[in-house]
């Protein structure tokens, strides 16, 4: 089996290889960036398996799958748990936790092991794997969110939001009521807990709901200037670079 570890820490990397060898398991190449295994990808024989670290030094290991085809399985690695629903949409064996734990990597492995092992090396596939590890989910999404109130922690539904937006370091959601909440989260946190049906990000700084929208009007440099049901308090534009995309999200 043949295993590779892209991991930007290198003492970190050296370690899950040591607890892969007590596993009976040795990774024979150590990458340490997007950069480097984009090329790496590009020049070899793709492995059976990778254990992958999101965060890595030059950006998130996603984008690697931007610039490449991965035909591998892959165990996330990482001490952040807000990727899990984005990971778990790519060839995602399992997500371990850091630091990981000696017990749930050996069930990780295992997990691969047992579809691997009924495959020869030649009718490898996959998509069987996939099958036989993995059942497809709908994604779930947030559908309510809490924001302290004086001495009230009040509890906001998903529905009931006209759109999200940032401004001096805080995230703030705005209700059909017209009312601004301070919320404990980010916009990139929300990426991954919105409904890309219902919400889109139209700029840095703004989340919109399609529900409240009233209008559509032309702006300066090919923008577009949103009109929503209650919040008027700033102006929403649609970035330059995200206009085509909001169009065919609103159709």
């Amino acid at each position: 089996m043949n295993v590779i570890i892209i991991e930007d820490e290198r003492p970190a990397a050296r370690r899950l290889n040591r607890m892969l060898q007590e596993l009976g398991i040795a990774a024979k190449t150590m990458l340490h960036s997007v950069e480097e295994a984009v090329h790496w990808f590009q020049e070899n024989e793709h492995p059976d398996l990778i254990f992958l670290d999101i965060q890595l030094s030059d950006g998130l290991s996603f984008e690697i799958f931007e610039k490449v085809t991965v035909k591998s399985a892959i165990i996330f690695t990482t001490a952040y748990d807000e990727y899990a629903l984005k990971a778990f949409k790519l060839n995602s064996v399992d997500y371990l936790l850091k630091p990981i734990d000696d017990e749930e990597l050996e069930v990780a492995v295992q997990k691969f092991e047992d579809a691997y092992q009924q495959k020869t090396a030649t009718s490898f596939n996959f998509n069987d794997l996939k099958k036989m590890l993995v059942q497809e989910q709908e994604p779930s999404y947030k559908k309510r969110f809490t924001a302290k109130v004086g001495q009230h922690l009040k509890m906001i539904t998903t529905d009931t939001i006209e759109c999200f937006f940032s401004e001096n370091k805080g995230t703030y959601a705005v209700t059909d009521e017209g009312r601004s909440y301070l919320l404990e989260t980010t916009l990139e946190q929300l990426e991954a807990e919105l409904n890309p049906e219902q919400f889109f990000r139209v700029s840095r700084k703004f989340y919109v709901n399609i529900k409240a929208i009233k209008d559509i009007v032309y702006y300066t440099n090919s923008r577009l200037q949103l009109k929503l049901q209650h919040f008027n308090e700033q102006e929403i534009i649609v970035s330059r670079e995200r206009v085509r995309d909001f169009k065919n999200w609103i159709e």
